[in-house]
């Protein structure tokens, strides 16, 4: 039998394998466990420090201290990946964003610290200037306000290698500067970090989902009016994206990443029909906002649609999902 040319009814009738639960979990297609799931997780200086994110209900900004029980229940949920995201103090902003270098910066401090005390929890880190700089850009800006590429990609070279250098299992350049893959693999290899991951955030578009995000990171109001729309994608595009996953596997990249996630489904079934490698989708700070605030107002079942939301990255192709709602989702999970 061919799709296009199936068995008539009654011969066939569907509706035999949806009869009863033990007939529907036998031959349901993808299903979704805890180790499909990355937890991004926001961390600022301090001690006993926790800051809720309004934009993002549940979610909080944590100190280093705050966040060692949450990879302990990661690791006790199976999760096995955090993904870092730093919340930086302003005063430590520049034009230039020089303090992603520092190697006893937040997130470096936090990697060896995570590391140290989890060691088969795998950590990823964000490679990327916005938090650090000064205007909410994710790189350096000429005279004009353009954001140049070329110095941007030698400022995340040292990013990386200052996360590598902290024992980091994968970075995640999520800059989208033309040629930062092949330039941060080859100083991973040339200083010897030969089994850092590199996890590319490929087809990143210039979305207008991750306003909550921008609150996490307090990057909202350094960025004003601006927009990212000179390096980040523009959303009509689609072939556009499987030349850029091309172009960063071509350089080194081990895993990439679509994102948003489950407006651009369309883009994760491509990029895995093309490519066959391990890809990931980006559930954005405002499709969590999104769910939660449905929820909240009690017009969607909050698990129920937690649920297949996931579930749909996984049938698009997704080998893994970043979701905010990691925690939830593997609680649930082990419950049933």
């Amino acid at each position: 039998m061919h799709l296009s040319n199936p068995t008539p009814f009654p011969i066939h009738r569907p509706r035999r394998l949806r009869r009863d639960a033990f007939t529907r979990n036998l031959v349901r297609e993808h299903s979704l466990t805890p180790h499909d799931l990355i937890y991004p997780v926001f961390v600022h200086e301090g001690t006993n420090k926790r800051v809720a994110v309004p934009s993002m209900p549940g979610v909080d900004r944590l100190s280093l201290d705050l966040l060692l029980p949450v990879a302990e229940e990661c690791v006790k949920l199976g999760i096995p990946v955090l993904s870092l995201f730093p919340s930086i103090e302003a005063e430590l902003k520049t034009p230039d964003g020089k303090e992603a270098l520092n190697p006893d910066g937040l997130i470096p401090r936090v990697v060896r610290k995570l590391k140290a005390e989890f060691p088969d929890l795998g950590v990823l880190t964000d490679v990327a200037l916005d938090p650090y700089t000064s205007h909410g850009q994710d790189g350096v800006l000429d005279e004009t306000g353009y954001i140049v590429n070329d110095d941007t990609v030698e400022i995340l070279v040292g990013q990386a290698l200052a996360h590598a250098e902290a024992g980091v299992d994968v970075v995640a350049p999520s800059d989208m500067m033309d040629g930062r893959i092949g330039a941060i693999r080859e100083a991973l290899e040339a200083n010897g970090h030969i089994h850092t991951r590199i996890m590319a955030y490929s087809a990143k578009y210039a979305s207008a989902f991750y306003g909550p995000f921008r609150d996490a990171v307090n990057t909202r109001g350094a960025l004003g009016k601006a927009d990212k729309n000179v390096y980040q994608m523009d959303p009509g595009n689609s072939d556009e994206a499987l030349r850029e996953v091309a172009l960063d596997l071509a350089e080194g990249a081990d895993m990439v990443m679509v994102k948003p996630g489950m407006p651009y489904l369309d883009i994760v079934r491509r990029v895995k029909d093309e490519f066959r490698v391990p890809t990931f989708a980006y559930q954005v700070s405002g499709e969590y906002a999104m769910i939660k605030a449905a929820s909240a107002n009690g017009w969607l079942d909050h698990d129920q649609v937690m649920m297949e939301a996931l579930l749909a990255f996984k049938r698009a192709g997704a080998d893994g999902v970043l979701t905010y709602f990691a925690i939830d989702a593997a609680k649930l999970m082990k419950a049933r």
